[in-house]
């Protein structure tokens, strides 16, 4: 022993790693590869270790020494980098690589000068060479110490004769497709709706479909993001749950969201069937689910459809579920997003006393945070609302401010589709039909899967003469939001699209679609679209019996029309009908 030199002896987990295939690597980009190295030592490598209780003893060009006073710290240190480092890799290019193999052991050592030394670092050493890349073997002592501790499970390797011990050694490997370690508390959740994606599973019995399947999931990742008003888990974390039998509720608790999206894609012949559905992760309940059935012919323009159609669906579930859970907090506990989000259910239920109470809840989130951008949307939308509906006193002044507000909402964020969308219905109503067309197809380049930002493109162009253009992006919002509340209204803009471009029979079954889920302006572009086609006496009959005062003045307030020949049109044919019209 050198004198002066401080010497101890301990009980310790002892954990060795080193990188697989690191010579490959270095030989390949020695300066990328060290500087890669570096990078996962000192930001993932290093802090668990820390946060484990544990010390790194030392570290050369390949590999890490670590020791701790706990075997289930050390378990947990050795699953939170390989969690982490399977998470990295995911975005790294291939052949770049980074992925450790660790082996653990539990032993008395011989502390001196800073270093550890004994038969136990050896052996951790040697279990290191028999893991798998990404993945960690333990002694039988480790296995013992930690079994039913965590939720990990062990595959037993039996004993294995290694170089330079003596005896056989009992080995087992940890199942790393148990799932990521439990985090010590539950992250706390995020103001804003959050939702993680899982990975899609692949369910055709084809390997090479496995691309297909994460495609999807990486592109609804990616759609679901240009949502402002979601929290979205990025795909390199959520995708360290592949392959993997997973629990929703444990999903929430680690990565702290309060939905999880789940699905799968299965290949039939030239067939694909994608499965998704939408989990509360807490409660388990389905929030929303569905099968897309589609022909495999184009793959990309399938994964742009297959994007289009979940990510259009969760929006409006997610928004109706969030809604409907603020409901029920006292009011005395809203916060401003709260309150934009209470503020749209009740905006949702197109009645006057919702009016009514979402201008209070919108007004009362742009006094609560006045930075907030979704309380100046809520209250754009719902200011030309109570003008479109007759709920309005002061129509003018109302479309003003939702203008102002809707601009508002744009200089705080200016990311946001939905600020957009709402500056074009305030816009669209004030008859700046130029303005209305712009923030329009500005709303769909920030986020072209907007159901609704789709069948606003679609007013504006039949107000601006151009009917026959508006009927592809209002079918397009239909498709988006099949279950949508303003379904009715969307029905019957698509008939008076169909009207104006001259598909009367066209007309007619959309709008019949709109009567049956009670909305009365479509009784008039049936009857309209009757006289056009010489049906003079049906369509009398049809104006008589379903249409009314109520629903001309309403369509009058829907018809702020560029031009004076579509607007004439309308007049005469409702005048040949038997309709008095002066309200219009």
């Amino acid at each position: 022993m050198t004198t002066g030199s401080r010497v101890e002896r301990r009980l310790a987990a002892i954990l060795a790693a080193d990188i697989s295939g690191y010579s490959r690597l270095v030989a390949a980009d020695e300066e990328g590869t060290l500087a890669q190295v570096a990078a996962h030592l000192r930001e993932i490598i290093q802090p668990a270790v820390a946060e484990h209780g544990g010390q790194v003893i030392k570290t050369t060009g390949d590999g890490v020494l670590a020791a701790f006073a706990s075997v289930v710290s050390a378990l947990q240190c050795a699953l939170r980098i390989q969690a982490a480092m399977a998470e990295r890799n995911i975005a790294a290019p291939r052949g770049k690589r980074v992925d450790f193999r660790m082996g653990l052991h539990a032993a008395d050592v011989v502390v001196r000068d800073g270093d550890i030394f004994g038969d136990g670092v050896n052996v951790a050493a040697r279990l290191e060479t028999l893991a798998e890349p990404g993945g960690i073997c333990v002694s039988g002592r480790v296995q013992e110490d930690t079994d039913g501790r965590l939720e990990v499970a062990f595959e037993d390797m039996g004993e294995q004769s290694v170089k330079n011990i003596p005896r056989p050694i009992r080995t087992f490997r940890v199942r790393m497709e148990a799932g990521p370690p439990l985090l010590e508390a539950p992250l706390t959740l995020p103001t804003k709706p959050s939702i993680a994606v899982l990975p899609f599973q692949n369910k055709s019995g084809d390997p090479e479909q496995e691309y297909f399947a994460d495609a999807i999931t990486e592109d609804i990742v990616t759609a679901l993001s240009r949502w402002r008003w979601f929290f979205v888990i990025g795909s390199t974390s959520s995708f360290t749950y592949k392959g993997r039998a997973v629990d929703v509720a444990r999903v929430g608790r680690e990565l702290g969201v309060r939905y999880v999206l789940q699905g799968s894609v299965r290949k039939v012949g030239a067939r694909v069937r994608v499965s998704a559905q939408l989990v509360e992760a807490a409660s388990g309940v389905h929030i929303w689910a569905d099968n897309l059935d589609r022909d495999l012919v184009d793959i990309l323009a399938l994964q742009d459809d297959i994007t289009e159609q979940v990510v259009g669906a969760i929006e409006p579930a997610m928004l109706h579920s969030e809604g409907r859970r603020i409901a029920r907090k006292n009011l005395n506990d809203l916060d401003a997003l709260d309150c934009f989000q209470r503020g749209m259910w009740q905006f949702n239920k197109m009645s006057q006393d919702g009016y009514r109470i979402s201008l209070d809840l919108f007004r009362q989130a742009i006094a609560s945070d006045p930075e907030l951008s979704l309380g100046y949307i809520g209250l754009a939308r719902t200011l030309y609302g109570g003008v479109i509906y007759g709920w309005s006193r002061q129509v003018l002044q109302d479309l003003t401010e939702a203008r102002e507000a809707a601009q508002t909402a744009i200089g705080l964020d200016p990311r946001d589709a939905y600020g957009y969308f709402a500056a074009s219905g305030a816009s669209l109503y004030l008859r700046r039909h130029r303005d209305a067309l712009d923030e329009a197809r500005k709303t769909l380049a920030l986020n072209p899967n907007f159901g609704f930002g789709h069948f606003r493109l679609g007013q504006v162009l039949i107000y601006s003469g151009r009917a026959a253009e508006a009927v592809a992006p209002i079918e397009r919002s239909l498709r988006h939001s099949p279950y949508d509340p303003q379904l009715g209204a969307m029905y019957s803009l698509l008939a008076l699209s169909h009207f104006h471009a001259g598909a009367y029979p066209d007309a007619i079954r959309e709008a019949e679609k709109a009567v049956r889920l009670q909305d009365g302006r479509a009784a008039l572009v049936i009857a309209m679209s009757l006289v056009k086609l010489g049906r003079l006496e049906e369509g009398r009959q049809m104006a008589a019996g379903e249409a009314s005062s109520a629903s001309i003045a309403q369509m009058s307030r829907l018809a702020p029309y560029a031009n004076t020949a579509d607007r004439d049109d309308i007049l005469d044919t409702l005048r040949q009908a038997g309709l008095a019209v002066d309200a219009f």
